[in-house]
């Protein structure tokens, strides 16, 4: 028995009642079944406009948000020469895993979890900080890699990577640009055609998607991307792009029948489909923008008790504590997780508090997590005026 938690945390997302309305009530039926296959159909067209893009290979991946960042890095193999950005957790764990598929057998062996491959270089950005166009155009020019990776949006971190300069740097210096969209589609506004250097791109869809840590996370390819990997190949069967594209019935880069690939949830596909008829029709553009709007409400508010934000995302909100409960942001974090409130700590040093609004843009929503958070800092012996920062609160949207 799971109870009512309001997630407020980097992702997942508190799922639309719809999603799950469209999940639970799905007949059952197998995933070649033919309404299940128009779903697919829909639910990659509209994935095609989610994205801004007119790349024929853009579909699900079956999974979590790392199933489509696995089909997306399978494309690198033993021996190529990757750059890869990190300023926080997960570009980290993307670096990890771009390591482990660029080794070769010795450097595999030598250390199977964490191979020191001499063809994968990491730019370390120091955490809370973003990576710049000139960071990427230094590293690029010095190193000429095949590949270059950066997470669009960092939720380790809670900064916004320059993608812009990332793709002018992989024109110029001829390297194929991959990008980690999990915390940035759905929530930023920007068309993946804009960013030609960039040919491979995987989200998820927990966040922007806001449908379950379960379903299908979004990746898309240009066409320059599967022809290498038509050449190529990769050591992969269930992550494989090609094949998984056949199962959405994109097949030779053109629509048509799906054909089997693995086995897929019809239930997945139905929730998949009721989120992305959902994001579109609020339109990414408002979301964008009310995302950007609910952001500052809450930024202001936690500044107000006290805390220093050093994020500059629009759907989260990453902070040190105050004063003398500085070092206290694990303890914070549990308690109010405790009280099904789920914010959570950064996963890496420094220890910061992370507070999330996805799927949150009203203003009751916005003042139950400021409430709750209030709440949680006196119960520690804060020192500021709750009463104070909820009237700040409310007159920011009265003005607003």
């Amino acid at each position: 028995v799971i109870p009512q938690t309001l997630a407020a945390g980097p992702g997942p997302g508190n799922t639309d009642p719809r999603v799950l309305e469209r999940l639970y009530q799905t007949g059952v039926a197998d995933h070649m079944q033919k309404d299940v296959v128009r779903g697919m159909i829909e639910a990659k067209i509209m994935l095609r406009e989610v994205f801004g893009t007119k790349n024929a290979h853009t579909f699900g991946v079956a999974g979590t948000g790392f199933s489509g960042l696995d089909c997306m890095l399978s494309m690198i193999l033993p021996g190529d020469r990757v750059v890869v950005f990190v300023n926080g957790t997960f570009s980290g764990i993307d670096g990890l895993t771009i390591r482990m598929k660029a080794a070769n057998s010795e450097e595999l062996a030598a250390d199977s979890l964490n191979p020191q491959t001499a063809n994968v270089t990491i730019v370390d950005v120091p955490h809370g900080q973003s990576v710049t166009g000139d960071i990427v155009e230094k590293a690029l020019a010095e190193h000429k890699p095949m590949w270059a990776f950066m997470a669009h949006w960092e939720t380790g971190s809670g900064r916004v990577n320059d993608v812009q300069g990332f793709n002018n740097a992989c024109a110029k210096h001829g390297a194929l640009g991959l990008v980690d969209a999990v915390s940035s589609l759905g929530i930023e506004d920007f068309d993946i055609d804009e960013y030609p250097a960039v040919v491979a791109w995987a989200s998820c869809p927990q966040k922007g998607i806001l449908c379950l840590p379960l379903t299908y996370a979004p990746v898309s390819f240009r066409d320059e991307a599967i022809e290498l990997l038509k050449q190529r190949g990769c050591r992969t069967y269930g992550h494989h792009p090609i094949l998984e594209a056949r199962h959405w019935g994109i097949i030779n880069g053109e629509d048509g029948a799906p054909t089997y690939h693995r086995t897929h949830s019809c239930y997945s596909v139905a929730a998949f489909h009721e989120a992305l008829r959902i994001l579109l029709g609020y339109g990414r553009a408002q979301k964008a923008v009310d995302y950007a709007y609910h952001e500052k409400a809450l930024r202001q508010a936690v500044e107000a008790m006290g805390c220093e934000v050093t994020s500059n995302m629009t759907s989260l909100v990453v902070l040190n504590l105050p004063g003398k409960l500085a070092g206290s942001e694990k303890d914070l974090v549990a308690a109010c997780r405790e009280q099904n409130f789920g914010i959570w700590p950064t996963l890496s040093s420094p220890v910061q508090v992370r507070i999330g609004i996805l799927n949150q843009l009203n203003q009751d929503a916005i003042t139950d997590i400021v409430g709750r958070f209030a709440d949680a800092m006196l119960k520690m012996d804060a020192v500021f005026n709750k009463e104070k920062v909820m009237q700040g609160l409310a007159e920011y949207y009265s003005a607003n």
